[in-house]
Order: structure tokens, then sequence, then C-alpha cells
């Protein structure tokens, strides 16, 4: 009988330590960690996004709230007038109207949009102020503009000369054609011909010390777009989407395709399940690749997300994706994105 009771016992203990080690495994395979936890933290997309982490950063830094430095953060990108895929500056849509989309998100699940915005330079100021001042989500268009200039805002004319001359420009041959990578194309190089510019956008997620989080997304949209079109970038669940127990996601390039999948909030549901940052990114692709296959491999999408614990990862469709990372040991840091497809050679 004692013989009989040890055997019991010795054979429950080997279970649940199998039990614990299949558990370990499952965890691991899902890859929850790919980093050191850190925070305060704030990361965005791409190399433009440096100068906008640096300004978020001021607010991290000191223990400021996250939802105070994304706002802080991207107003760079929407004021810096070399910058034709943001903002003030930004390029028109194919009738020479420049509408900017923006939305915001913190960390109580409150959220705040425009879209289809003209004449006001700041649209992720106006889309905070829809957030707390209004009981929406989302105006747009002429209303919108009503909205901030009822609350303090000031219309300016944000076509530019440089931006309205690549407009004329394109007007020659009105050819229609995303380019991939653009945001990093024009920003580091010499003007491209009126015909080359494309979208798109800034996306900004970030950890604050007392570990929450929040985001932000602003674009002028695709360059030389039919007048209205509106892309992810301010729509909550598509361009952006966070959750404070889980973490926080932004996307980048063809809003198109990124509004077919909601992909920021796919991102941030797949964190929810195990799903490290990046591979809660690379899924969200793939996704994409499996409903579109013919489309997805002419265009460009990116993610990039940020977890509850200051780990972060991103992945797109095409090579040239980059993002900006930004902490207490480094303020100015570049990575470049995994990808699906391969390097085009030729």
């Amino acid at each position: 009988m004692h013989s009989r009771r040890k055997f019991i016992k010795q054979s429950i203990v080997g279970a649940a330590s199998i039990s614990a080690l299949s558990t370990a495994i499952s965890c691991d395979n899902k890859n929850t960690s790919n980093g050191p936890i850190r925070k305060p933290i704030v990361i965005s997309t791409w190399d433009f996004g440096v100068a906008a982490n640096r300004a978020a950063w001021e607010i991290l830094g000191k223990n400021g709230r996250s939802l105070d430095a994304v706002e802080k953060g991207v107003k760079v990108a929407e004021a810096d007038l070399s910058n034709p895929t943001v903002g003030k500056g930004g390029y028109p849509d194919r009738d020479g109207h420049v509408t900017l989309d923006a939305c915001i998100m913190d960390e109580l699940g409150n959220c705040g949009s425009v879209a289809a915005m003209e004449d006001i330079a700041h649209p992720i100021s106006v889309a905070r102020m829809v957030m707390e001042r209004t009981p929406h989500v989302m105006l747009v268009g002429e209303g919108a503009k009503q909205f901030a200039l009822e609350n303090g805002f000031k219309a300016e004319n944000l076509l530019i000369e440089s931006s309205e001359k690549a407009w004329k420009e394109w007007l020659k041959e009105k050819n229609y054609k995303p380019v991939m990578n653009i945001e990093n194309k024009s920003f580091a190089t010499e003007k491209l011909p009126g015909n080359q510019y494309n979208h798109d956008t800034i996306g900004m997620l970030a950890l604050d010390a007392n570990g929450n989080l929040s985001g932000a997304c602003t674009t002028s949209g695709m360059a030389f777009k039919m007048h209205g079109r509106v892309g992810d970038s301010p729509i909550i669940g598509a361009g952006l989407y966070v959750d404070n127990e889980v973490g926080g996601a932004t996307s980048t390039g063809v809003g198109e395709e990124v509004i077919r999948t909601v992909g920021s909030f796919l991102v941030v549901e797949l964190m929810r399940q195990g799903y490290s940052p990046e591979d809660a990114c690379k899924e969200a692709v793939l996704r994409i690749v499996k409903k579109k296959p013919d489309i997805a491999k002419d265009i460009q999408v990116g993610f990039l997300a940020l977890n509850k614990d200051g780990q972060y990862g991103s992945y797109a469709l095409q090579d040239g994706f980059t993002f900006a990372v930004c902490h207490t040991d480094k303020q100015d840091l570049i990575e470049k994105g995994k990808f699906h497809y391969p390097v085009k050679k030729g």
C-alpha cells in the first residue's frame, strides 16, 4: 500500500512538471519577450520620427503623461515644411486641396479624430479636443474646421510653394501611382518629380514612467488623392489602437489595405493572445497578403507595435520601412523593419 501511494504521488508531481514545461514551451513559442522591460519609451514611424520622439521625450523624461508626449511629438512632423507627407506643406489632393487627418488615443480608451480637414495646421491637437470636449470620436471636413475655429485655432493656407509646384507638375500627366517608402525618400533626398510623391503618415506610441500607453497618428494622406479620400490614419482600430492592458499599434503605407483588416486593432489583439510586438505585426501583414495577394506585392504597409513592458517591434510588406526609438539610453535610434517580400533585383 505504501509503495502504491508513493507511485501515485510521484505520478502527480511528474504530471504537474510536464504541464508546467508544456506551458513554458507554449509561451516561448509565442515569443512573449523581445527585449528588456523598458519605460518610459516612445517609438514612431520613419526616419523623421527621430525629431518627433525628441519632443515627446521632453515630457516623458520628466515623468509626464504619455498622451501629452505623443501630441507634442507628432506636432513636430506636422510643422515641418520640408516633410510633404504630414501637416502644413503636405501634398494636396488632385483638386489642389491640402486635407489633413489625425487621431489620438489615451490609456483610458478615450479617443478623438479629425478627417479631411482643411486650413488647420495641427490636426492632432484638434483631434485631442474632439476627444476631450465633445461626446464624439470623429469630426470631418467643414465640421472639423468649424470646431477648430470655435476652439481658438487659426485658419491658414496649408499649400506652400513647393507643394503647389509638385501638384502642378503632376497635373501634366495626372498619373496616380503609389510609391513605396515615400516617407523616407522625400525626407532624405532632394525633391523628386511631382508625380513620384505619395503618402503618408507619422504614427507614434509612448509608454510613460507610470506604465500608461497613448498613441497618435497624423498625415496629409496620399498625394493627389481624390478629393474627400480618407485613409486609415484617423480611424481608430485601423491606423491606431491602444489598450492599456496590452499595448498599442500604429500603421503606415496604403491605408485602404489597413482599413480592410482593421490592422492596428488586430495587432493589439494578437499581443493580447501572447504574440510579441514583432510577431503580431507580422501576422497582420500576412493577413493583408492573404486577402489581397495581387495588390500586396506592389504596395507598402508597415505596422509598429509597443507592448505594456516597453518591448517593441515592426513588420512590413516590403523592404524600406524604418522606425525611430527613444528611451533613457538613446534618444535618436533608427531601426530597420523586417519585411515579407524579398528585395526586388534590377
